[in-house]
């Protein structure tokens, strides 16, 4: 099957990089929100990041001007009637998804190959809401998207080959690598990453170290670029503590529990650099 249409559902920092990078590939790109304000700022995101890219010379003002003139955008789900992939971005919860995906079913052609960018969400409970469960499969990208190169690609209990195929071959034309992965809770990613922001949560939260230690022996010690304190405040602490409830509840491990001050700090709404305020202060 060949892909030349592509629509990213959610407009927020990881649709946006998704739109991106698609329209970067080549493909006609409809980028969907029920917000508009959210559309305009993904927008403005999309050009400041071509815009750099032009300044650095790592793309010409003419291939700039043809990526951002293969994006559109839309607030009505009916844009999707005639794409051929489907890119859902939208807020980590199971029931909104299934939702978008069972409008998508009635909106889309039967040829349309539905993808959910989940980060640990099951694919096979999500493509359990559409009668086309052979075309519907997890793509999970990194953040920021237009940067890193993995792409975790999961099928769900019943798809095809043909889809699988078809994506795989679609993650390496955006000049990523495809890595598939099983459909368990937090597939491989975030089944690491998780527990091990939740430890330093927990190290935190038991008067180990301050936060500012914790990141460095992290960082200098594990040579790892950001410490898991700081990253958290990056992916949400909200994302995390649902992805951590996402895994407790899909193992029934207590080793997966979420750590007591993750929960008050998402429950104070100090959910981290999108609203100035998490482990650490942003201005």
């Amino acid at each position: 099957m060949e892909i030349k249409t592509v629509m990213v559902i959610g407009a927020g920092q990881m649709g946006a990089g998704i739109a991106q990078v698609c329209a970067m590939a080549g493909y006609e790109v409809t980028l969907h929100d029920i917000k508009e304000e959210i559309i305009e700022k993904g927008v403005f995101a999309i050009q400041q990041n071509i815009y750099r890219a032009v300044e650095k010379s790592r793309m010409t003002e003419v291939e700039a001007e043809d990526t951002l003139q293969k994006i559109c955008t839309s607030t009505h789900l009916h844009a999707a009637a005639h794409v051929d992939v489907v890119i859902e971005a939208a807020v980590e919860n199971m029931e909104t998804k299934t939702n978008i995906f069972r409008q998508l079913d009635e909106i889309t052609p039967k040829h349309t190959i539905l993808a959910t960018n989940t980060s640990s969400l099951p694919i096979t409970e999500i493509a359990a809401a559409t009668k086309r469960q052979d075309k519907v499969i997890g793509m999970h990208f990194m953040n920021p998207v237009p940067v890193m190169k993995l792409v975790e690609i999961i099928r769900g209990l019943a798809t095809s080959q043909t889809v699988f195929e078809t994506i795989e071959a679609m993650a390496i034309k955006l000049n990523k690598i495809p890595v598939e992965v099983r459909d368990y809770p937090g597939f491989v990613s975030n089944r690491i990453l998780m527990p091990m922001i939740n430890e330093a949560i927990y190290s935190l939260y038991e008067g180990v170290a301050s936060k500012e230690a914790i990141d460095n022996v992290m960082k200098l010690g594990m040579n790892h670029p950001m410490g898991p304190l700081t990253l958290a405040d990056f992916i949400g602490l909200d994302t995390c503590l649902y992805i951590m409830e996402t895994l407790h509840q899909g193992f029934g491990d207590d080793k997966y529990r979420p750590c007591p001050l993750l929960r008050k700090y998402v429950a104070a709404g100090w959910l981290g650099k999108k609203v100035g305020k998490g482990f650490y202060e942003y201005s």
